[in-house]
Formats: structure tokens, C-alpha cells, sequence
């Protein structure tokens, strides 16, 4: 388990049953309003980056979350009941710190409160989320959040896919490029076989018009026809 959200559970002398050191490979833990006085006996959670803990009634004892959550990177004590810059002093400790959240703490109304907590945290970069500048913070961290590896391999696989799709309408584009020329050269070939054939039938016109004129000769003319066709065969043997 790497979440877990204990919100409006009911602690029982600053402790939440069920909630033990069985779950130290816990990432973010959420305790909203569940009545906590102090944060002694939180059990000893390595890995955890991310703790709210808003709207309880913890006004010290800071000191244990550097033992118990030496890794936190976001912390949420809005709506305590902090009265003093010095009270966040024990945070120095976690070196990992990013972002705390006072709001609604008594300590908030103090003259120059943003300026003297940044200078007691120099590692933190956000407080009540915004950075010594004034400039938000994001909606979300994706390193804390865990979100960055998943947003890269949505990028990636989109990108994969764009590729896919640009290959197929190529591949699209290649194959009706060579049906066109198969059509191209299909219709080539139709119409010189159309061509051939009209050849082929003035010809046969023609010899047809031949043979209906040497019918249609008179007797003699067509006798003398053939003796001068017969002349032309010897002189060519002759030759």
C-alpha cells in the first residue's frame, strides 16, 4: 500500500487504530480532522513523501516527524493551532522538505511571517503555495504525485501511434498510386487493341472493295485485267 486516506477517522490518545509500521512502504498519508493533539506516535513510515495532517488541533511536537518521516517532501498543517514561527523549527531537519501549508494557523497573522519562514527553511520552495517570489506553485508535483513516468509514456506511446498512422497513409497513398498506373496501363492497352482492330477492318474494306469492282467490271475489261495481272507475274519471273 502506498496511499492510504484516514480522513474524519477518530484517534484514540493521538493514535489512529489500524494505522502501524506495517505499512512502511506508505507514500502519502491523509488524516484530516481526526482530532490530533500531537503527532508523537506516528509510526515509523520511511518512505513517505506526502502527510496531511489540516484540521487537527497539533500546536508542537514537530520534532518526531524528522525521526518518523525522514523523507517528507509536503506538509500539511492547516487549520492547527501554530502559533509560533519557532514551533516550525524542528522541520529544519528534513532536509527533503519542499512544501509546508500554515493556512489558517495563528501563526500566519505574524508580521513578516513569509519572509522569516523561508529564512528558517531555506529548502523549502513553497509555502501556503506560493514560493518566496510569489509565484504558485503547480497544481500538482509529479514527482510526489507519481504522475511524471505515466504523462512521458502517454507522450511516447502517442507519438508511436502517430507514427503508425503517418505509415499507414503512406502505405495507402503508394498502393492507389500503383492501382492508377495498373489502370493507366490496362486502358493503354484497350485502346491499341481498339486501334488494331480498326485497322484491321479498313483492310478488310478495302479488299472488299476491290473484289466487288472486279465484279462489277465488264467481261472483257476483266479479261484484259487478268491478261496484263498474268503479263506482270512473267515479267517478274523473267526478272
Amino acid at each position: 500500500v502506498k496511499e492510504l486516506v484516514l480522513d474524519n477517522c477518530r484517534s484514540d490518545d493521538g493514535m489512529i487504530v489500524g494505522l502501524s509500521a506495517e505499512f512502511e512502504s506508505l507514500e502519502f498519508l491523509s488524516m484530516i480532522n481526526v482530532n490530533l493533539v500531537s503527532v508523537s506516535k506516528l509510526p515509523k513510515l520511511p518512505k513517505l513523501r506526502k502527510l496531511e495532517l489540516s484540521d487537527n488541533r497539533i500546536s508542537g511536537g514537530l520534532e518526531v516527524l524528522a525521526e518518523k518521516t525522514p523523507n517528507l517532501t509536503h506538509l500539511n498543517l492547516s487549520g492547527n493551532k501554530i502559533k509560533d514561527i519557532n514551533t516550525l523549527e524542528p522541520l529544519k531537519k528534513l532536509a527533503g522538505l519542499r512544501s509546508v501549508d500554515l493556512f489558517n494557523c495563528e501563526v500566519t497573522m505574524l508580521n513578516e511571517y513569509r519572509e522569516s519562514v523561508f529564512e528558517l527553511l531555506p529548502q523549502l520552495t513553497y509555502l501556503d503555495g506560493f514560493d518566496a517570489d510569489d509565484q504558485e506553485a503547480p497544481d500538482s508535483d509529479p514527482e510526489a504525485d507519481g504522475d511524471g513516468l505515466e504523462d512521458d509514456f502517454d507522450e511516447n506511446e502517442e507519438g508511436a501511434l502517430d507514427e503508425e498512422d503517418d505509415d499507414e497513409e503512406e502505405g495507402d497513398f503508394d498502393e492507389e498510386g500503383i492501382d492508377d498506373e495498373d489502370d493507366d496501363d490496362d486502358l493503354e492497352e484497350e485502346e491499341d487493341g481498339v486501334d488494331d482492330e480498326e485497322e484491321d477492318e479498313e483492310d478488310g474494306d478495302d479488299d472488299d472493295e476491290e473484289d466487288e469492282e472486279e465484279k462489277d467490271a465488264p467481261p472483257g475489261k476483266k479479261r484484259k485485267q487478268d491478261q496484263e495481272d498474268e503479263d506482270e507475274e512473267d515479267d517478274d519471273e523473267e526478272d
